[in-house]
Order: structure tokens, then C-alpha cells, then sequence
């Protein structure tokens, strides 16, 4: 399968139609990372993913796909742990040093296959978005900077720091709070 670009699945004979563009499978993740419950997350992914409605006896064989596409047609394995990169907040690393790979801007590209992507995206090497996740990554561990990454995180702070992502109940417990504190 790696030498191919998948634009079509098939379960039990029944063949559905891929919305494989990168910006397609982008904002999947983004649903996927989303705080509403894991079900409709999948259901949402699925319907955008799928051209065509996925019968209910498919379900479990098209969000293993889905996922195994978005890994690029690797096995899909536990990332639980310190995240490193957020797609939306490292956006503009990410464009520019996929544009660099690439030598040529991919938002002008009218469709460009999400494996495609991925592999500009893993040819990246030294560039803005490697300088933030080593940063962050040493962080993580408590390791020391360097004089150099100091003055990076102290310039950057706001792009080096990941956002937080909060709940549906932290956000309605902080704007509980804040009515209260208002008064």
C-alpha cells in the first residue's frame, strides 16, 4: 500500500470514496482532538473522510483505516504522553518548512494527497518547527537549553509553549467562576 496514494477503500465489497487532500485530513484531526465525546468525534471524522455514508456493519473497519491513513499507512500506535506539536498552533512552522522541502507554496496546490504531505512533513530536518519541539522536548525532560535556545524560548515564548486544551466542563466551570467573580 505504501506505493500507492490511497483514494479509495473497500470493506465486504462495499467501496467507498476518500477525501485524501491534506487539508481535508487536517481538519479531521482537528475534530479528532476535539473535547466532544470520542463517538461523535468518529462519526464527524467519517462523514468527512468517507464520500459516502459508511454502513453501520463497516464502522469498525473504516475508523481503523481512518486512522491507519492518517499515520501515513503505519500501524497505529499509543501517542499517549508529553505532546510535542499541536498542527494548528505550529502552523506556520509547519507551512514553511513543508514549502521549503517542497520548493513551492502548498497552499496554492489545489489537492495535494495527505501521504504526500506526511513525507514532505517527515523530510523537514533542521528548521523553525525542529527548533520548537526540541525546546519543548527538553523542557519536558528538565534538561538544560542552551545559551542559543534560551534566547529563542525567551523570544518566542507564546510559540514555543503549547496552549492548553481544555474540556467542555473546564470551560463551563471557568466561565461559572468568572459570572461569579464578576457578580
Amino acid at each position: 500500500m505504501m506505493w500507492t496514494l490511497p483514494k479509495k477503500a473497500e470493506f465486504d465489497g462495499r467501496v467507498y470514496g476518500l477525501n485524501t487532500d491534506y487539508r481535508d485530513i487536517l481538519e479531521i484531526i482537528g475534530y479528532l482532538n476535539d473535547d466532544m465525546p470520542e463517538f461523535l468525534r468518529w462519526q464527524v471524522a467519517l462523514a468527512l473522510f468517507y464520500k459516502e455514508p459508511v454502513a453501520d456493519a463497516d464502522q469498525g473497519a473504516a475508523i481503523d483505516f481512518l486512522a491507519r491513513f492518517i499515520a501515513g499507512g503505519e500501524t497505529v500506535e499509543d501517542t499517549a504522553g508529553a505532546r510535542l506539536m499541536d498542527w494548528q498552533q505550529d502552523a506556520a512552522a509547519i507551512i514553511s518548512d513543508i514549502n521549503k522541502v517542497a520548493g513551492r507554496e502548498i497552499r496554492e496546490m489545489p489537492y495535494l494527497h495527505w501521504w504526500t504531505f506526511l513525507s514532505w512533513f517527515h523530510s523537514i530536518g533542521d528548521g523553525q518547527l525542529s527548533a520548537l519541539v526540541q525546546i519543548r522536548d527538553k523542557r519536558r525532560r528538565g534538561q538544560k537549553l542552551t545559551e542559543a535556545e534560551q534566547e529563542f524560548y525567551r523570544a518566542n515564548r507564546k510559540r514555543v509553549e503549547l496552549a492548553k486544551r481544555y474540556t467542555r466542563e473546564e470551560i463551563d466551570q471557568q466561565e461559572r467562576l468568572k459570572k461569579l467573580l464578576d457578580g
